[in-house]
C-alpha cells in the first residue's frame, strides 16, 4: 500500500513535550511531501495555534491542510481557502454562561490571534494561551461580547469541577452540541457531530485521496475516531491504552521522534503490515 497522506494529531503526536516539532521529524515530514505526500494538521487548538507548526512543515509550499477545532474547520494551505467549518448554535453561550457564573471556572472562544476570555482566568487559561502562542482578552460580558460565529468554547477549571459540569451541560445541551473533556481540567464545547475522522473523510472527499492512502497518527481520546478510520491508524506509544488499542501500529513517543521513526519504517519497508502493534 502507498500512503499519500498522513493525518497528525499536535500535542503529544507531532510535537515533543516542549510543544516543539524536532528536526528529525521535520525533515522525514519535509522528505514525505517531496515525494509527493500531503500532511494534515488535525487537533483541537485553533487555527491560529497550528499556523506556527503549518509553517514549519511548509504546507502553504507542499499543498498540505488545517484541520483546527477538532475538525469544526478545514483549510486549505496553499490557497488560504477555508473549505469548510462548522459553528455552535449561538443562543447556547448565554446559556452556558448563566449556568457557570457561580462556578470558579473561566470559559474561553478565540477571535483571530486572541483568546477571549470570561467568568474568570485562571492557571488553565493562561497554560491554553501558551500551548497555541495566543494574548488572553479578558471581558465582563463575555456572550455579549462574543458576537461572531464560534467553532468551539472551552471550559477550565478544577477536574472535580470540570466533571460537574459535564454532566449538567450535556443534560442540557447534549443535543445541539458536543460536550467533552479533553483533559481533566479542559471541557470542549463544540458543534454537534464534530469529529476527526468524519471531518477527514469530508477533506480526502474533496481533495481526491482515497482512506485507504490515508495514514492518522495520535495520542489522545478525541484521535480515537481518525486511527480507527485511517489506512494506517498509528498511536504514539505515550498514548493511553484506548487510544493504542484502536490503532493498526504503535510507534515510539513524541519525545523519541515517534512520527519519524514511523516515516523510516515506511519508507524501508514501503508499507506497514496491520498485524505489527510497535515500531520497536
Amino acid at each position: 500500500m502507498s500512503f499519500r497522506i498522513i493525518s497528525l494529531d499536535i500535542d503529544g503526536t507531532l510535537t515533543n513535550s516542549e510543544k516543539v516539532i524536532t528536526e528529525r521529524t521535520r525533515k522525514y515530514l519535509t522528505d514525505f511531501q517531496e515525494n509527493g505526500g500531503r500532511v494534515i494538521l488535525a487537533s483541537g487548538r485553533p487555527t491560529a495555534g497550528i499556523m506556527p507548526h503549518a509553517k514549519t512543515l511548509q504546507l502553504e509550499r507542499f499543498g498540505g491542510y488545517i484541520l483546527s477545532y477538532n475538525g469544526g474547520c478545514a483549510i486549505d494551505c496553499a490557497s488560504g481557502e477555508v473549505m469548510f467549518m462548522q459553528k455552535l448554535v449561538p443562543d447556547i453561550i448565554p446559556g452556558i454562561c448563566d449556568i457557570i457564573k457561580d462556578y470558579p471556572v473561566g470559559i474561553n472562544t478565540y477571535e483571530g490571534d486572541k483568546i477571549i476570555a470570561g467568568n474568570m482566568i485562571n492557571e488553565y487559561t493562561k497554560l491554553e494561551s501558551r500551548i497555541n502562542g495566543m494574548e488572553i482578552s479578558f471581558t465582563e460580558d463575555f456572550p455579549g461580547y462574543v458576537s461572531f460565529d464560534v467553532n468551539k468554547c472551552l471550559l477550565s477549571g478544577e477536574p472535580e469541577v470540570i466533571i460537574e459540569l459535564e454532566k449538567i451541560l450535556n443534560k442540557k445541551y447534549g443535543d445541539i452540541a458536543g460536550i467533552f473533556r479533553s483533559e481533566a481540567f479542559f471541557l470542549e464545547i463544540v458543534p454537534k457531530g464534530i469529529d476527526k475522522a468524519a471531518s477527514i473523510d469530508r477533506l480526502l472527499n474533496m481533495t481526491g485521496y482515497r482512506t485507504e492512502e490515508c495514514i492518522a497518527c495520535g495520542d489522545g481520546y478525541n484521535d480515537i475516531s481518525m486511527l480507527r478510520y485511517a489506512g494506517l491508524g498509528v498511536a504514539m506509544s505515550n498514548a493511553k491504552a484506548p487510544v493504542k488499542d484502536a490503532a493498526d501500529y504503535v510507534t515510539l513517543s513524541n519525545d523519541e521522534d515517534g512520527i519519524a521513526h514511523l516515516l523510516k519504517k515506511l519508507k524501508a519497508y514501503h508499507a506497514l503490515p496491520r498485524s505489527t502493534r510497535s515500531c520497536r
